[in-house]
Formats: structure tokens, C-alpha cells, sequence
């Protein structure tokens, strides 16, 4: 079977996709993104996480706000009922990984939450580091895995975690 771009129609029209017809099943998606920085900046993060709070909190929580609403922010994306959300950004050498995990019992997936979720706390702790450094990269944004559904379960190969 030859596959096809799902979010277009046989006249090649965008459409949103019809899940109506489809079972509503336990799905989950994680996903990963990685805020690269210089030394110096990822130790001024850790004297702020230590002294005066956690900046990694914040971009947990701007994560967690984020994949709640992705289809205000994905236009053919559905709206889902979220379960469960979780973002962990981890200070490392050279930058900041951040791994979200998204979770539904519904009709569709969930990996664009997980990915929304990652980009915007990348871009969270870019916001609030820029005063430190202009020059950080957001890199590495992808899917790691996903279960349910019709397509079955994924898992990217390959995932490296930084030191």
C-alpha cells in the first residue's frame, strides 16, 4: 500500500483529518529537544537553580501548558483530552535535554503534543538564558517514540542522552 499525506484530500485540498470512524485507544508519545549553550552559561543556570530557583521549572511547566493546547497552535491538529503530560529538562555539559512524554485514550495520536511540548520549553529556557548568551542553538527536536493506534508503535533508533 503506498502511503499518502494524510492532512490532504484526493483533489490535493488541506483538510482536517476525519477520526470520527476510528476506536479510541491508549496512546502515548515522547519526544525530545536539546538547548545548546556554552559552559559558562549552563553554569550560571546551575548558581540560579541553586540560589534564587529553578529556571528549569518554568520551562517544565511552559511545556506541560504548551501540549495542553497544541491545536491552537497546529491548525489541522485535534483537540485532545490529555492524561497525561510530563517534561523533564536536565542541565548538561554543553545545554540543557529536555524529554516530554504525552498520553490519551482517544481516536488520535499524540506525538505533536510531545514535540509542542519540547519546542516550547526549549524555547522557554531560551527566553529566559538570552540575557546570558544570544548564541544558543535549539536542536535535536524529535519524536522518540509512540504506541496506539492503527500505525502501531514507533521508536527512534539511535537516541542518544547527553552527559
Amino acid at each position: 500500500m503506498k502511503k499518502r499525506a494524510s492532512h490532504y484530500d484526493e483533489k490535493g485540498r488541506v483538510r482536517m483529518v476525519d477520526v470520527s470512524a476510528k476506536p479510541a485507544t491508549s496512546r502515548t508519545a515522547a519526544a525530545h529537544a536539546f538547548v545548546r549553550m556554552k559552559p559558562a552559561t549552563v553554569a550560571s543556570l546551575r548558581r540560579l537553580k541553586s540560589r534564587k530557583g529553578n529556571p528549569l521549572e518554568i520551562a517544565r511547566i511552559a511545556g506541560i501548558t504548551a501540549a495542553k493546547r497544541t491545536a491552537e497552535l497546529i491548525p489541522l491538529c485535534h483537540p485532545l483530552a490529555l492524561t497525561h503530560v510530563d517534561v523533564d529538562a536536565k542541565l548538561c555539559q554543553n545545554g540543557i535535554e529536555i524529554t516530554t512524554q504525552a498520553t490519551t485514550t482517544g481516536p488520535t495520536g499524540v506525538e505533536m503534543e510531545a514535540l509542542v511540548a519540547a519546542a516550547v520549553a526549549a524555547l522557554t529556557i531560551y527566553d529566559m538564558s538570552k540575557a546570558l548568551e544570544r548564541g544558543m542553538e535549539i536542536t535535536e527536536l524529535y519524536l522518540v517514540s509512540k504506541t496506539g493506534g492503527r500505525s502501531g508503535a514507533y521508536a527512534r533508533a539511535g537516541k542518544s542522552v547527553r552527559k
